[in-house]
């Protein structure tokens, strides 16, 4: 569906986007309150009904159910693209995280969804946040084998935990921008990290609704900076969704906005300016202004290429001698390639939003 909607141009990927946003939403409002007896574990026989429960879970936690959930979600191939189900790989970790004397328990009725969707376990288990998630690994292994290779990578710290995300907080100099525009730091190792996207946004919206904690919260308050990111698109598409899907949920959601309002008080200036728009767009219900300033951004970083790029087309004196292959010129004339993936259309603008029924 990815590549589909990636063939769309941006305006209609945006539209298409926000029709299913809409959609979502008045399915989970549609239903009964948070508050409401939970449904039995018979009753988890259509994605409706899962959602209604994922979003009161927070306010009424019930682990026992978990199980039940994850085995119908498997059953409804809900895990079969990674790219979509990060709000249930946050979820799962989130409940896993906060019951750490049962999380053994959890996992073991959890085992018996197709193996094909055992890695989404691993990553719950590894985004947890449990200080024993090493030994839980080790511990199922053998009953998670054609996943074998993924938990070894956990293991061997090959491959990052939520914890370990890249906020990108170091603002790069002229060197660097040149070296990231002409492709000339590929072969530059990098740290074992989550590099920020609006799966990853989603993630941390599941970890919420699991827990109704600030922790998920502050992290996607950190990616907020990336949305005045004029050089990379991958980084303004995800600081765009931190920012709408903070703002949009905090509409609905008291809660939610009084911990933006708190956790405002201390945060750098890059990230404060960013956040006090959120704030305001929150209260007074401006989000449809917001998501018109992300959608003129990221069409302008399409139209004109990044702010590097428009930097070097000015350095005709540094001669095409002094890096090879003239990719200097090539930047100029824009012949450096430019990707734009789905943008509004991203997981992030539609799980991020689905929970809220109130």
């Amino acid at each position: 569906m990815g590549d589909m909607i990636a063939a769309f141009p941006v305006r209609a990927q945006f539209r298409c986007a926000v029709a299913l946003i809409l959609a979502l939403t008045i399915v989970v409002a549609a239903g009964a309150p948070a508050l409401a007896v939970p449904p039995s574990a018979a009753a988890f026989n259509s994605n409706d009904t899962i959602l209604k429960w994922i979003n009161g879970y927070r306010h009424r936690p019930d682990p026992d159910r978990l199980p039940a959930v994850v085995r119908a979600l498997s059953a409804m191939q809900a895990f079969k693209a990674a790219e979509s189900s990060g709000p249930y790989v946050g979820f799962i970790a989130g409940v896993l995280g906060t019951n750490a004397s049962r999380a053994d328990d959890l996992i073991a009725k959890m085992l018996v969804i197709d193996p094909s969707d055992h890695w989404v376990l691993v990553r719950a288990i590894a985004y947890s946040g449990l200080p024993n998630w090493r030994e839980l690994l080790a511990t199922f292994v053998d009953r998670m084998a054609t996943r074998r290779a993924m938990i070894d990578k956990y293991l061997d710290g090959k491959l990052p935990r939520l914890e370990q995300i890249d906020f990108k907080t170091d603002k790069p100099g002229m060197l660097d921008k040149i070296k990231s525009t002409l492709h000339l730091d590929k072969d530059r190792k990098k740290a074992v990290a989550l590099e920020p996207s609006p799966e990853l946004i989603d993630v941390l919206w599941g970890y919420y609704l699991a827990t109704g904690s600030y922790v998920p919260i502050e992290r996607v308050i950190k990616l907020l900076p990336l949305a005045n990111d004029k050089d990379n698109v991958d980084s303004l598409t995800t600081g765009s969704a931190a920012k709408f899907t903070l703002a949009s949920n905090a509409v609905r959601d008291a809660d939610l906005l009084a911990m933006l309002k708190w956790g405002a008080k201390n945060q750098p200036k890059d990230v404060k300016v960013v956040l006090d728009d959120v704030i305001e767009t929150a209260e007074t219900v401006d989000t449809v202004h917001m998501r018109q300033e992300s959608l003129a951004a990221i069409e302008e970083l399409k139209t004109k290429g990044p702010n590097s790029k428009r930097e070097l087309s000015g350095w005709g004196q540094i001669g095409q001698g002094a890096l090879s292959m003239g990719c200097i010129a090539a930047a100029a004339t824009g012949q450096i390639e430019l990707g734009i993936p789905c943008v509004i259309g991203g997981a992030a603008y539609t799980a991020g939003l689905q929970y809220m029924t109130h």
